[in-house]
C-alpha cells in the first residue's frame, strides 16, 4: 500500500447509509480453533472464512479488501445508475459529465456497430511509419492520446529537487506483466510466451489482419518486446532512487540516445522548452534508440499497431474484450469468467473522472465523524511512533534528530481531497463510448505535461477517494487514506480500539514505517533524495533489514515459487514497523481510557492481532498468485499476517507463544527496528 498497496451531492439523489449493517468486528466462525495460535497464526485466526470462501467465478483472488470494493462499487452503482438515468443535468455539471460517460460505456449496442471504427484512424497514423526517423513523431503523437509504446514518459516531483517537477523517462513498452516473462526458460514462463503470441495473432485478426499476416506480426511483436525487456532494470533495482535518479540535460539525453530524434518526440508532446530530465533506466534508453534504426520499420508497424488494439481493446466489440480476457483473465491469472460490464464500465468512470465520481460517493459514503476519529489515531500514533524513535538504542542521537524532524514534516490526507480536480475542459458526451475515453486520456496526458514549469501541487491525491488502499508519497512526505478503505474491517467506527488499532491503526503505522524503510529512508524531511544517516546508523539498519530479506526469501507460497525479500522489503519493513508502533498507540489508548474486559473470550491484544489477520485473509487462484509472486513489492496474505508476527514479542505475550513453537522465531533471526 504504497505509492504504488486506489463528494457533492446531485440534485435529487437519496442518500445510504455510510455502512452496511456489519457483524461482529471478530466473528470467532471465521477461525479455526483446530490448529493452534502459535503454530499457524493465519490459519487460526482467518482459517474458517479461507474455508467458507472460495474465490467468487470473476476475480483471481478474494479477501477483505475485494470485499470492501465490492461494498464500495454497490454505492458507486447506485450513484451511476441515478446520474446516467437522467439527461437533463446542467451541461459541464458532475452529474453530466459522470451519467453520460457511464452511460456511454453501457451502450452496448452502440459499441457493436462501431465496431472497429475507433481503431481505424490510430491504425492508420501507425501505417504511416516508414521510415526509423518517422518513429519519434508517431510515439509522441500516441503518447499525447494516452497510447503508450516503447517507453513511458511522465512529469512528476523532481526526486533531488522536490519543489520542482521534472521529466521523467521511464523504461516500458512490454505487453506482458514483467521483463522476466521474456527472459526465464521455465515451462510456466515458456507457456504464457506461446499463449501471448497466440493471443496478440488473434487480436490482429479481429482487426482485420489475414490470418498469415496476423500470426507473422505477433512474432514480430515479440521479438520487440524480448529486446525491450533484456535492456530494462529488475523490478528489485527500480525500485532503488539512487539506481534509478539520472538527471540529465536534452543535449545528454541525445548524447546517450543519438538515434532517436528527442526534439521530434518532445515537440509532439507540446514541450517546446526541454527542461532537466530525470532518465531513470540510462541502459534501456541506449538500447531503446539502437533499435529505432536496427528494427525494421515493418517490425515498428507490427508492434505499435498491437499496442494501440491493447491499449483501446475495452473500447471496442465483445469480441476484442472476450479475447483480452481469454489472456489477461483466463491464461495469467486463472479467472474463469469475466467481470460483468457495469463494473468494468463502472472502474473506466473511475479512472476518467475519478474525482468528479469520488465528490459524489463521500457525501453519501463517508462522515465527518469518521474523518474526525481518523485523524485522532493518525496523531495517537505519531506520538508512539516519535517514542519508539526516541528509544532507539541502536540509533545515535544525529540520525534521530533528523528523523525525528522527518516524522514532524509528515502531511496527512484523509478521505478526499480539500481541493478537487477541475474537469470543465474534457467533453463528455453520450454518443460514443471511445471517444469520452480518448479524450479523457487526452486530458489527463495535458493536465500532466502543463506541470512543467510550475510549482508543486501538495493538494494533489494520486488515489480517487474509492479506492480500498492507503499511500505514503516519499517526494511529499506525506501519508494518504482514501475514504474507500475507512470501513470495515479496517476502520468501525463501532467497534472497541483493539480492532481498529489492528486494523487501520497497523495501516497508518505502516504508511507512516514507509517513510523509514529502504527505499523512503533514502529521502529527507523535505522530500529529497538525500543522505540524512550517519554512516554506523545505515549499516546498523541494513543489519536488521537484511535479515526481513532473508526471512521472506525462505517462504514458499507455490512449489519452487518463492517470496522475493527485496522486491517485497519495503513493505515487509512497513507491515512490521506499522504493528510495532499501531500495538504501542493501543498501548497508550488502554492507559488512557481504561481497560476494558474481554470480547468473546479475547482480550484487547488478542484482538488487535486477529483483526490484522483478518485484514490479510485472502483466497486466490494458483495462477493469480505465480503472477503475484513475480510482480507483485507486497507480499501474499499468509505471509503478511505470520511473518511479521513471528517476529513480535509483543504477539507471543498476547498468545502464550513459546520458544520451539512455528510463531516463535529464534532471537537471532529476528528483525527488530522499532
Amino acid at each position: 500500500m504504497r505509492k504504488t498497496l486506489i463528494v457533492l451531492l446531485g440534485i435529487g439523489l437519496a442518500t445510504v447509509s455510510v455502512v452496511a449493517q456489519s457483524p461482529k468486528a471478530i466473528d470467532p466462525a471465521n477461525m479455526d480453533p483446530s490448529i493452534k495460535a502459535c503454530e499457524n497464526f493465519y490459519q487460526y485466526a482467518d482459517g474458517g472464512w479461507v474455508k467458507a470462501n472460495p474465490v467468487p467465478a470473476d476475480k483471481s483472488a478474494w479477501g477483505s479488501f475485494a470485499q470492501l470494493a465490492d461494498h464500495n462499487r454497490d454505492i458507486l452503482r447506485s450513484v451511476l445508475d441515478e446520474v446516467s438515468a437522467k439527461k437533463e443535468w446542467p451541461k459541464g455539471s458532475l452529474e453530466q459529465k459522470v451519467g453520460d460517460f457511464y452511460a456511454s460505456g453501457m451502450e452496448e449496442a452502440a459499441v457493436e456497430k462501431a465496431g472497429t471504427a475507433p481503431l481505424k484512424p490510430w491504425l492508420a497514423k501507425v501505417e504511416g511509419l516508414k521510415s526509423d526517423s518517422d518513429l519519434a513523431s508517431l510515439l509522441g503523437e500516441l503518447r499525447v492520446n494516452g497510447l503508450a509504446g516503447a517507453f513511458n514518459f511522465m512529469v512528476a516531483q523532481d526526486a533531488r529537487e522536490s519543489t520542482r517537477y521534472i521529466g521523467i523517462l521511464n523504461q516500458g513498452g512490454l505487453g506482458l506483466p514483467d521483463r522476466d516473462y521474456y527472459i526465464k526458460e521455465d515451462p510456466k514462463t515458456k507457456e504464457i510466451r506461446d499463449k501471448y503470441v497466440a493471443h496478440v495473432t488473434r487480436m490482429l485478426e479481429l482487426a482485420g489482419e489475414k490470418p498469415d499476416s496476423a500470426s507473422a506480426d505477433a512474432k514480430a511483436v515479440m521479438a520487440v518486446e524480448t529486446q525491450l525487456a533484456k535492456a530494462s532494470f529488475t523490478r528489485v533495482e527500480n525500485r532503488d532512487p539512487q539506481k534509478t535518479y539520472h538527471k540529465m540535460t536534452l543535449a545528454e539525453l541525445e548524447k546517450l540516445s543519438p538515434a532517436f530524434g528527442w526534439k521530434t518526440f518532445f515537440g509532439e508532446l507540446g514541450v517546446k522548452q526541454v527542461p532537466d530530465l530525470n532518465v531513470r533506466q540510462p541502459q534501456f534508453f541506449k538500447a531503446f534508440a539502437e533499435m529505432s534504426t536496427d528494427v525494421p520499420p515493418e517490425q515498428w508497424r507490427a508492434y505499435l499497431r498491437w499496442h494501440v488494439i491493447n491499449a483501446m481493446a475495452d473500447l471496442l466489440t465483445k469480441a476484442f474484450q472476450e479475447e483480452s480476457f481469454a489472456f489477461r483473465g483466463k491464461a495469467l491469472n486463472g479467472i474463469p469468467e469475466q467481470e460483468e460490464r457495469w463494473k468494468r464500465v463502472q472502474a473506466a468512470t473511475d479512472r476518467a473522472l475519478g474525482e468528479a465520481l469520488g465528490q459524489l460517493y463521500v457525501k453519501r459514503a463517508f462522515s465527518a465523524d469518521a474523518k474526525a476519529r481518523m485523524i485522532e489515531m493518525v496523531e495517537n500514533l505519531h506520538a508512539a511512533l516519535k517514542d519508539r524513535i526516541e528509544g532507539l538504542e541502536w540509533m545515535s542521537p544525529e540520525t534521530k534528530a533528523q528523523a525525528l524532524r522527518k516524522l514532524t514534516a509528515f502531511g496527512v490526507k484523509v478521505g478526499y481531497p480539500d481541493k478537487w480536480r477541475d474537469y470543465s475542459k474534457l467533453e463528455i458526451t453520450r454518443p460514443s463510448y471511445a471517444d469520452n475515453v480518448m479524450r479523457a486520456r487526452r486530458f489527463e496526458s495535458a493536465r500532466n505535461l502543463a506541470k512543467l514549469g510550475k510549482q508543486i501541487d501538495r493538494t494533489e491525491w494520486g488515489m480517487t477517494p474509492p479506492t480500498v488502499n492507503a499511500y505514503y508519497n516519499s517526494t511529499l512526505n506525506e501519508i494518504v487514506f482514501p475514504a474507500g478503505i475507512l470501513q470495515p474491517p479496517f476502520f468501525d467506527p463501532k467497534a472497541d480500539d483493539a480492532v481498529n488499532y489492528g486494523g487501520i491503526g497497523a495501516v497508518i503505522g505502516h504508511e507512516m514505517s514507509h517513510g523509514f524503510d529502504d527505499s523512503g529512508s533514502q529521502f529527507d524531511a523535505d522530500g529529497n533524495l538525500k543522505n540524512w544517516w550517519t554512516d554506523a546508523d545505515r549499516a546498523a539498519y541494513k543489519s536488521r533489514t537484511d535479515l526481513i530479506v532473508k526471512q521472506f526469501d525462505a517462504y514458499e507460497p507455490l512449489p519452487g515459487e518463492h517470496v522475493n525479500g527485496k522486491l517485497t522489503l519495503g513493505e515487509n519493513i512497513g507491515d512490521l514497523g506499522g504493528l510495532k508502533i499501531a500495538y504501542a498507540a493501543l498501548q497508550k489508548a488502554l492507559e488512557n481510557k481504561g481497560r476494558p474486559g474481554p470480547i468473546d473470550g479475547f482480550t484487547p491484544e488478542q484482538r488487535f492481532f486477529l483483526n490484522w489477520a483478518q485484514v490479510w485473509r485472502t483466497t486466490i487462484r494458483d495462477p493469480a498468485l505465480r503472477v503475484h509472486i513475480n510482480t507483485n513489492p507486497h507480499s501474499p496474505g499468509m505471509y503478511r499476517v505470520n511473518g511479521p508476527l513471528s517476529d513480535l514479542p509483543e504477539f507471543y505475550q498476547a498468545f502464550g507463544c513459546d520458544a520451539g513453537e512455528a510463531m516463535v522465531r529464534p532471537k537471532e533471526q529476528r528483525p527488530s527496528i522499532w
